[in-house]
């Protein structure tokens, strides 16, 4: 039956080519009836007529996940995302390509925003592989109590031990730490102590350690909140959540309260399609603002790999006020970075100033790969010799040659945001970077 209905599909079209309702048809029984390859020609014809039609993006990166093509899907997904056309069961779609890719932490803030901009398209499915976003069974009343879900450290890391980003810890040191430890010149100036940095930059590059380091810094209270600590599908549930989440900070300042992946639960709300997604950011800028109860002493922190996703107002004063650019580290910084993940592991005259200069552009997580890399290769040696012997130069050398760094991929996106999209200048410290001013 099938087949009869594609020939004739097939047929009308032979005589009608440009037949777009009839061409669009066949794309549907093609998909319903698994024939994705077929569903993949048909489409491409059609979107290369009408390419920010959404349903048809959605059904060719379908197509491109039933045919294992992730990367295809990933590719035509992300530009969507990217320019803010993406509707919610594409973010859901890209957020389960990109956990076949491996890329975890990018699939929860994707997932995070299109839950924010629709729940009703909540995948439970999904939602248990990436462990991250909270599919309620029972009614909100039996919800656990976000008092109970977060954890309140006592960091004992500081700067010092944080290497490089000499600029961005100055920075954190006027806004955040100053603040607290000479409060009272502050407020003889009428200054409050708190108020909110917002850190940027490619993924694996720190961000988070340096935010633990801040705690640390000015022995304050750390909480670190992701998008599982607040996203729920309950009406109203998320917007309760933020609000403990703020009451906890609040309880126990002085307090850096940190938020990662910021995106994914402030969003810009003009790419919103629900009322829900709009409620919870102005719930988060509510409470950063200090309507009901005070911030005096919690100092916010966030972090984000998108901040072009972030709804303006949380740049507005007494806000994410300090935009800051974490890039990946310098060569120092490289080297500091591969002496501290080597660092009670065997090893013999690494030159680790040698090395770090051929790993430009890598992240703090990819340099802890190519450490992984090596350290696995030894082992199997190892075990083929039963010889252990220690980890020297060429090694590290060797797993460097069979890494590249993670970051190009987001610097290729935030170029196009620094050149076509930075009227506030947001994105200058990007432009340097690259070289480009």
């Amino acid at each position: 039956m099938a087949d009869n209905e594609i020939q004739d599909l097939r047929e009308a079209l032979d005589v009608s080519p440009d037949n777009g309702p009839l061409r669009r048809r066949l794309a549907r029984v093609l998909l319903t009836h698994s024939r994705w390859s077929d569903a993949e020609t048909e489409l491409r014809t059609l979107l290369r007529r009408s390419p920010a039609d959404a349903a048809l993006n959605l059904d060719l990166a379908r197509a491109f996940e039933a045919q294992g093509k992730h990367a295809e899907a990933s590719a035509l997904l992300e530009v969507r995302s990217e320019s803010g056309a993406a509707s919610p069961p594409e973010l859901v779609l890209l957020a389960r390509v990109l956990l076949v890719l491996g890329d975890r932490d990018r699939a929860v803030s994707v997932y995070g925003r299109a839950l924010a901009a629709d729940p009703a398209v909540v995948d439970e499915e999904l939602a248990a592989k990436l462990g991250a976003i909270r599919v309620a069974e029972s009614a909100p009343s039996d919800a656990k109590d976000a008092d109970d879900a977060v954890d309140v450290e006592r960091p004992t890391i500081t700067f010092q031990d944080v290497g490089g980003m000499a600029e961005v810890k100055e920075e954190i040191r006027i806004k955040i730490v100053h603040p607290l430890v000479h409060a009272e010149l502050y407020r003889s100036y009428g200054k409050t102590v708190g108020g909110g940095v917002l850190m940027y930059g490619p993924p694996g590059c720190g961000k988070t350690y340096l935010a633990r380091a801040t705690a640390g810094e000015v022995r304050a209270a750390f909480v670190a909140i992701g998008v599982s600590d607040v996203l729920d599908m309950w009406h109203g549930e998320s917007e309760r959540k933020l609000h403990e989440v703020f009451e906890r900070a609040r309880r126990n300042r002085p307090c850096v309260l940190f938020f990662d992946e910021v995106d994914a639960l402030g969003a810009s709300r003009s790419e919103m399609r629900s009322g829900g997604g709009r409620q919870l950011v102005n719930q988060f800028l509510e409470e950063m603002d200090g309507v009901r109860t005070s911030n005096d002493g919690v100092l916010i922190l966030a972090a984000t790999n998108a901040p072009w996703h972030v709804d303006s107002a949380f740049r507005r004063p007494g806000r994410f006020d300090r935009v800051l650019f974490v890039a990946p580290p310098d060569a120092a910084a490289r080297a500091d970075i591969l002496r501290a993940q080597l660092n009670g592991k065997p090893q013999h005259d690494i030159d680790f100033a040698g090395v770090a200069a051929r790993l430009k552009e890598f992240s703090g997580a990819d340099l802890k790969g190519v450490v992984d890399r090596a350290v696995e290769d030894k082992l199997r040696d190892a075990i083929r010799t039963g010889i252990p012997a220690p980890i020297v130069t060429a090694d590290l050398v060797r797993a460097a040659s069979k890494a590249a760094p993670s970051t190009r991929e987001w610097f290729g996106t935030a170029r196009n945001y620094a050149l076509h999209a930075n009227q506030a200048g947001i994105y200058d410290d990007v432009l340097r970077y690259l070289k480009l001013s």
